[in-house]
């Protein structure tokens, strides 16, 4: 009885005396501002508020945003810190899977919409650095959720786990060797944070990225996402990033302009909200970081000395007299984009050599004639300009014949869009 006396009090001192210690402890300190600065800046290089931000004036960081999938539309959710509602209750460990591996806390599988598949390559510091800024300086919004509108069977998250098991690389970026500081600098940026992938390389029947970097023929090749065409990113000289220089690619994913093009659709957004605050250097790495991409999937050609005389390829055989698209593009589009075709930078893009002009798919060409667009608004490029809708405007057949006498046109030589081209994606928009 003595003993076992002797062993309570013990235990009852060693209670107190932790009590007491805890109570006199000091609380843990907060991140430094050099590791909030990187979560900042990290924050802003994946574009974190950008998606999870609704539109029409939604509270940054909430969700909210509805992203267009072949499966439904996935709504982006509340990532401040609020206990509740929010990622408050997560520590780092649950935010590292969360990030790196799509498991929310809780076992929650998240949709690809997210793009941990590149975000699984972020380094430990820059993870840990986007934790410390979104636990400390991103205010706590008490907002829940919308639901997902997503059809069965995809709205099984359980089933993820063996879509994730198979797509996901799941560790982090490591430096190639034989490669120099800036092109893995830019590496990283493109394949990680930046998540370049995750619109501009098309996916495969299981919606997954058909390449995670430069080793794969489809890595950067082209995708579409949310009826957009993410264009190539490779060194195609046509429709890819082959006659851009590197200061050009730098200065585009700065101001959105850059060697007579201009961003548009989800991309304008994407300069506005990120790229723009890359540092000079980290732009100029991923441009060094691109323009290293062989051509892969090239197509489309442009011939500056025959920008005289349309492509007699193609079909290309009718007068520009005689031509209803030539016609359509005098009255429309020459005010703007001039009758020579090279446009009246930096307001209005040229249409002679774009690449984007030059691409096989035609969706992003189509969707600019039906609804318009705009160019981004940044801290150091042009003022925003406006590109009208023709919806309500032109036909279905005058849209063709118009973007196929540009395609044709001023030594560019692509293949004509069609009637059928227009009305089909027409009817996706609803316009």
């Amino acid at each position: 009885m003595k003993h076992y006396l002797v062993v309570v009090g013990a235990v009852a001192a060693l209670i107190t005396a932790t009590a007491a210690a805890s109570a006199h402890a000091s609380p843990p300190s907060p991140p430094s501002a050099a590791l909030l600065a990187r979560g900042a800046y990290v924050a802003k290089a994946a574009d974190c508020a950008g998606c999870h931000t609704a539109p029409e004036h939604g509270v940054p960081w909430a969700g909210g945003l509805g992203m267009g999938s072949p499966f439904g539309t996935i709504v982006t959710s509340n990532i401040t810190p609020d206990p509740r509602y929010g990622i408050g209750a997560y520590k780092l460990s649950d935010f590292e899977r969360a990030i790196r591996h799509g498991v929310a806390r809780g076992g929650k599988r998240l949709y690809p919409a997210m793009p941990y598949v590149s975000f699984s390559k972020l380094s430990d510091d820059d993870v840990a650095a986007l934790y410390a800024y979104i636990m400390h300086d991103v205010p706590p919004v008490a907002k829940p959720t919308p639901p997902s509108d997503v059809a069965f069977p995809f709205n099984q998250r359980w089933a993820l786990r063996f879509w994730q098991w198979i797509f996901v690389p799941g560790h982090p970026y490591a430096p190639k060797p034989g490669r120099d500081a800036q092109w893995n600098r830019g590496a990283y940026l493109v394949q990680g944070a930046g998540h370049c992938g995750a619109c501009h390389t098309p996916r495969g029947p299981a919606y997954q990225e058909k390449g995670h970097d430069e080793t794969s023929a489809s890595f950067l090749a082209g995708g579409i996402n949310d009826h957009w065409f993410a264009p190539n990113l490779t060194g195609d000289p046509g429709s890819g990033l082959g006659r851009m220089s590197e200061a050009d690619i730098a200065a585009f994913l700065k101001t959105g302009h850059g060697s007579g093009a201009l961003a548009y659709g989800s991309m304008v957004e994407q300069i506005e909200d990120s790229t723009q605050y890359l540092t000079d250097v980290d732009a100029s790495a991923i441009a060094y970081y691109l323009k290293s991409l062989p051509a892969r999937q090239p197509y489309g050609g442009y011939t500056p000395e025959r920008d005289t005389n349309r492509s007699a390829q193609n079909g290309n055989r009718v007068s520009d007299a005689q031509s209803l698209g030539y016609r359509v593009y005098r009255g429309f589009c020459a005010r703007c984009h001039g009758h020579d075709g090279k446009g009246a930078l930096p307001a209005f893009p040229a249409l002679a050599g774009n690449p984007s002009v030059l691409t096989g798919d035609t969706t992003s060409l189509i969707r600019l004639l039906v609804e318009g667009g705009n160019s981004p608004s940044t801290l150091t490029g042009p003022p925003r300009t406006q590109m009208p809708a023709f919806a309500g405007v032109l036909t279905d057949v005058q849209m063709a014949q118009s973007l196929t006498y540009i395609r044709g046109a001023w030594g560019n030589d692509a293949q004509p869009v069609t009637a059928n081209d227009v009305s089909t994606m027409r009817g996706t928009l609803h316009k």
